[in-house]
């Protein structure tokens, strides 16, 4: 670790020659800036972790002496030093991992009715509910982008963005397959049936970050099959996007305007397209770490709703919650809390960042 920071420090040195010499050029001076700004709080961590080594070093020297207070002190220097070097270790550890770019974005998520029918589409429901709630707890405002309904208060497929700052950070390891095990509402015998819904979270993208060329999509223009107002029955408003070169297909009918529906559509598509080249990357990058925190894969079964139990088991972590009610109210964070602590371990072991190294 420690030869990690030199580098970064002897970058960061770098820099500041480089802005000194770096004349009229605006723009370079800006980018060196904004890595200068990137770097310097681990600079200035590292300074102090190397000053709480030094103290380390004397102390440990110290209590090798002859006289009999040096060693005292030096014992009461180590009691105050040792633990304070530690937490700093592991902090700066933390500095050292990779950052997610995508963390602090919105996100589109997409929630699908899996096996079990009406059931299904009412357990649908039921996580946009959640979601909803979880958003509202966050201070984050949440939209709908497209909706399947069934009539009985359920969603073959519910699309819906949640705006605010780190969405996408805590909302990530929600992507999987989510089960279900209660008696429907449907079900006149009283018997306890399973069903799934698949979550899937994708990060918001700009339009410069995936080009779509136009002769890759085909668009489909067709009248609204959903129960909305008078203009939305009487005109062709709704769109279909396919994406040729993947098959992707994606509809927006939710709006009375053609235009906001296309929008809203590219918009979906954009951020499945940015996911499939993520994915690739992270593949490329490292193919070992596929942990059950961070694949994030679709056919996952991440989590099981137990209501005769009152529990909620997330299988990626073995972690249980004897407050469903809660639950769905949006009360996750102790899940999202657990696997981003795995996720976090997970990463440094990834990147090498050991205890031998330090």
């Amino acid at each position: 670790m420690l030869d990690k920071l030199s580098g970064i420090e002897q970058r960061y040195e770098e820099i500041n020659q480089l802005l000194m010499e770096v004349g009229n050029d605006y723009q370079r001076a800006a980018e060196l800036s904004m890595e200068r700004a990137e770097i310097e709080p681990v600079v200035e961590k590292a300074r102090e972790y190397r000053q709480l080594l030094t103290r380390l070093e004397e102390a440990q020297l110290l209590q090798e002496s002859e006289d009999e207070d040096l060693r005292l002190l030096a014992q009461g220097e180590l009691a105050e030093v040792a633990p304070l070097a530690e937490a700093m270790e592991a902090e700066i550890k933390n500095m050292l991992l990779p950052k997610d770019r995508r963390d602090a974005r919105n996100v589109i998520v997409e929630v699908r009715a899996g096996t079990g029918g009406d059931e299904a589409a009412i357990f649908a429901a039921d996580l946009f509910r959640l979601y909803t709630r979880y958003a509202e707890r966050k201070g984050w405002s949440v939209e709908v982008l497209s909706a399947n309904e069934i009539g009985i208060g359920g969603y073959k497929e519910i699309i819906f963005l949640v705006k605010g700052r780190g969405a996408y950070s805590r909302l990530k390891y929600e992507s999987g397959v989510h089960r279900v095990q209660r008696v429907p509402v449907t079900e006149a015998q009283g018997r306890i049936h399973t069903s799934t819904s698949t979550v899937a979270v994708l990060a918001e993208v700009d339009d410069v970050e995936v080009d779509i060329p136009e002769s890759d999509v085909r668009i489909d223009v067709y009248r609204s099959a959903g129960a909305g107002g008078q203009n939305v029955q009487k005109n062709a408003t709704a769109i279909r996007l396919t994406h040729l070169p993947t098959g992707i297909v994606v509809a927006c009918q939710d709006e009375r305007s053609q235009l906001q529906n296309r929008l809203r559509a590219m918009s979906i598509l954009r951020a499945r397209l940015y996911e499939i080249e993520e994915e690739k990357r992270r593949m490329e990058l490292d193919e070992t770490r596929r942990s059950q925190v961070g694949s994030g894969e679709r056919s996952e079964k991440i989590r099981t709703y137990n209501y005769p139990q009152s529990r909620v088991t997330d299988h990626r972590i073995n972690l249980s919650s004897y407050n469903l009610a809660g639950v769905m109210e949006g009360d996750i964070d102790q899940f999202i809390d657990e696997l981003a602590t795995r996720d976090e371990a997970d990463r440094l072991a990834a990147v090498g960042v050991s205890e031998d190294e330090a």
